[in-house]
């Protein structure tokens, strides 16, 4: 019998990197400071009508051309290299994975993030995940930047639960993601999943999580930060930024694990007994 597969599903920026990924070296390159950037984008957006992540994308694009800053994938992965994370978040997948492994569960880590995708997987975790579903830009046959080929709001982040769930992680295939699909050939319950995240862009997922009997933990530089999520009920657990052996998340998590699998357990032991009566009649 194959192990139930648990999927902790991450938000990147300020959840397991302790800043926005433009912020480390893209920005800078501009001779822009983070809070110049951002508030060019909150204008543009308010001014165009524009999404805020398409806006961010397109001022990217357009600063960078201005520039003369190469943004082709190759380019944006060399910048992921320079992303910092919070404490414990290098060493925390093995460690992790490990202890899922002793409970009897798979474990895979995911990113459902409004930054970009490249930068994600040039980042010095990036190997770690199974799948990453990020922003990304359509480029012609020069590697010039056409068009965004992915962009990733607040709401469209639920899209890539249910992906999740149902195994169809191809993101140009809809037909099969909006087709019904019985529970049992799921490939990740709703239950086993696990999603943590810092902020407003997250509470639609969290929301659709724990609706679904999946799990939620809140991630916080300082307390006050998203005091919201705890305020609102949009968590099961809110802790610091520290994924070390023995901090609040490394418990939290544990937790989780042990009662899912305690479930998975219980489950197993409820069809053994039913089968074996029902061999009887």
């Amino acid at each position: 019998m194959s192990k139930p597969i648990v999927a902790l599903i991450y938000d990147f920026d300020n959840t397991l990197s302790t800043r926005d990924m433009q912020e480390f070296t893209f920005i800078p390159a501009l001779g822009m400071t983070p809070s110049e950037f951002w508030n060019n984008c909150d204008s543009l957006a308010h001014e165009r009508n524009m999404d805020h992540i398409l806006a961010y994308m397109y001022l990217m694009a357009q600063k960078a051309h201005e520039k003369g800053i190469d943004l082709s994938p190759a380019s944006l992965r060399k910048m992921g290299e320079q992303v910092e994370f919070f404490d414990g978040v290098t060493d925390w997948f093995k460690r992790i994975n490990d202890y899922g492994a002793q409970l009897g569960l798979e474990v895979r880590h995911y990113i459902i993030s409004c930054g970009l995708k490249h930068m994600i997987e040039g980042c010095p975790i990036g190997h770690e995940f199974y799948n990453v579903f990020a922003c990304d830009y359509l480029y012609n046959d020069k590697g010039e930047i056409m068009w965004p080929s992915v962009a990733i709001n607040y709401t469209s982040k639920t899209q890539f639960l249910y992906r999740i769930n149902k195994g169809v992680e191809d993101v140009g295939e809809h037909k099969k993601l909006n087709m019904y699909m019985p529970q049992s050939q799921r490939v990740v319950p709703f239950e086993n999943m696990i999603y943590i995240g810092d902020g407003l862009t997250d509470v639609p997922s969290m929301k659709l999580t724990r609706q679904r009997g999946g799990y939620a933990i809140g991630v916080y530089r300082n307390p006050q930060d998203a005091s919201y999520l705890v305020k609102e009920d949009r968590v099961d657990f809110y802790v610091p930024g520290n994924y070390t052996e023995g901090s609040a998340m490394d418990v939290a998590m544990k937790a989780i694990f042990q009662r899912i699998s305690a479930r998975q357990r219980f489950k197993e032991l409820s069809e053994s007994s039913y089968n074996a009566a029902k061999g009887h009649n």
